[in-house]
């Protein structure tokens, strides 16, 4: 049986990108996928334009505390094996996305060791993620910013590292065992997350090296200056909160890591 993907979009007045976020999902190969939109009350006629939609299995629309809340919702709605996030201005790379996903769900994690296939067939991912790839916000083909993560190594936590939010994927189990986004963060709550279900040496976690999600520049955490220093300081917060050791320079080094970043 095929494992089910639950893809969540969390949405408010995004009648100017959510088209391309459909599209993105109407042209992937993998067809098992319960798709669940989370609004937070539109205005400008998105919740309509999304009921014209056959792609969407669920829709709720009303007042939310923010992004992190509406995700939230959404993952205790999904019912698939797998549950992954789709931004409001984002779109999965190509049409083979999602079932590269799928097949990294069923591989041994990248490792330096080497694996007998016997013990692939049998082994179990709980995480996957990949590369992200920012995007011009009018001109998505051309690339400001391109978010080449890496295998995964618990080491990397302390150096400041985590993968792109946006390209991880994780079994329904993940959520069951360690809950959902702390929204008493506004801008670092999926920081917090990661830190939280990476910090777990009980599971499996795989690096697919590709590009799994294009974003539109211009997010929260850096439209402004005022952001910028918030993101900061909730960063530093989930540092601590989650007991790695020099939360200063650990931040110090995860914010001078993202220069490389920069195309």
């Amino acid at each position: 049986m095929q494992m089910k993907i639950s893809l969540i979009t969390a949405s408010f007045n995004s009648i100017q990108h959510i088209a391309d976020v459909l599209d993105s999902i109407g042209k992937q190969t993998y067809q098992t996928i319960e798709f669940i939109v989370v609004d937070g009350g539109s205005t400008d006629g998105t919740v309509k334009y999304l009921k014209q939609s056959n792609l969407i299995d669920l829709i709720i629309s009303e007042k939310d505390m923010g992004i992190y809340d509406a995700l939230n919702k959404g993952i205790k709605l999904a019912t698939g094996d797998i549950i992954g996030f789709l931004h409001s201005d984002d779109m999965l790379d190509s049409p083979q996305t999602l079932q590269n996903i799928v097949a990294a769900f069923s591989i041994s994690p990248v490792s330096e060791t080497k694996v007998d296939t016997k013990e692939i067939k049998n082994e179990r991912v709980d995480v996957v993620y990949g590369d992200l790839i920012y995007v011009n916000k009018t001109h998505p083909t051309k690339i400001i910013r391109y978010w080449k993560s890496k295998p995964f190594n618990p080491r990397l936590l302390r150096q400041g590292w985590m993968p792109p939010h946006p390209t991880v994927f994780m079994r329904r189990e993940v959520y069951e065992k360690h809950g959902f986004f702390d929204v008493s963060f506004n801008i670092a709550a999926d920081y917090d997350f990661l830190l939280r279900v990476l910090n777990d040496q009980n599971l499996r976690i795989n690096y697919l090296p590709e590009v799994i999600t294009k974003m539109r520049i211009g997010g929260v955490s850096n439209r402004s200056i005022k952001n910028i220093i918030q993101k900061s300081k909730e960063d530093y917060r989930a540092i601590r909160k989650n007991n790695i050791p020099f939360p200063g320079w650990v931040l110090f080094l995860k914010n001078i890591s993202k220069i490389s970043q920069f195309v």
